[in-house]
């Protein structure tokens, strides 16, 4: 029986860090997650890379544990590559700056390729249904909290999400009508000009 994939691997090296940064190895990877084992020639076919770049590509993420090889076809046959997690975590906070500095810039290279598939999508969305229009969610609300508040509101955010992340898994959990859905998270300190803390006014 097939041992069930991870929910996350977290990456601390530096150097796996700064591999993943790569916009390649980011579509590889979430590639592998979405459609399970595929050979290079296949990602290749699906990412529009060449098949020596995806086949380049696949063994930096192997390097750092990312992907592995999959139980081979055949003989001859070419090798296909797996996911070895759903999704990949680093530091938020390090005390190392070697491992500080290739976090926040993992970091700001996820939010670039999030921000060009959002684009994508907007650009697309004319495309779907009334419905899903509809229904899709763009807005910002700005909260005053402390960090402890912060935290206790993600983990409840990640509770209500965690009941639907089965169906990734197996497609037959999935309701009629059902597609894959993004669902962004992004929750940041306001440290632009103007903003201020709770009690910093002039008291009047």
């Amino acid at each position: 029986m097939e041992k069930p994939m991870p929910s996350s691997i977290q990456l601390t090296d530096p150097r796996a860090l700064r591999a993943y940064a790569h916009p390649t190895r980011m579509a590889l990877a979430g590639l592998l997650r979405r459609e399970g084992a595929l050979t290079a020639t296949r990602a290749a076919q699906l990412t529009g890379e060449s098949v020596a770049s995806c086949s380049y590509h696949l063994r930096i993420l192997a390097k750092y544990g990312l992907v592995e090889e999959d139980t081979p076809a055949g003989p001859g046959r070419e090798k296909p590559w797996r996911a070895t997690a759903r999704s990949t975590g680093w530091p938020g906070y390090s005390a190392d700056p070697a491992v500080a500095s290739a976090a926040e810039a993992l970091t700001v290279a996820v939010a670039e390729n999030y921000f060009h598939r959002m684009a994508r999508a907007q650009d697309a969305r004319r495309e779907l249904p009334r419905e899903w229009q509809e229904a899709e969610v763009f807005t910002d609300t700005t909260l005053y909290l402390t960090a402890e508040e912060l935290r206790a509101l993600g983990k409840r955010v990640a509770g209500v999400l965690a009941e639907f992340t089965d169906r990734g898994d197996d497609p037959k959990l999935r309701p009629e009508g059902a597609r894959r859905v993004q669902w962004l998270q992004v929750a940041f300190a306001d440290t632009e000009p103007g903003t201020e803390t709770a009690g910093s006014g002039d008291g009047s």
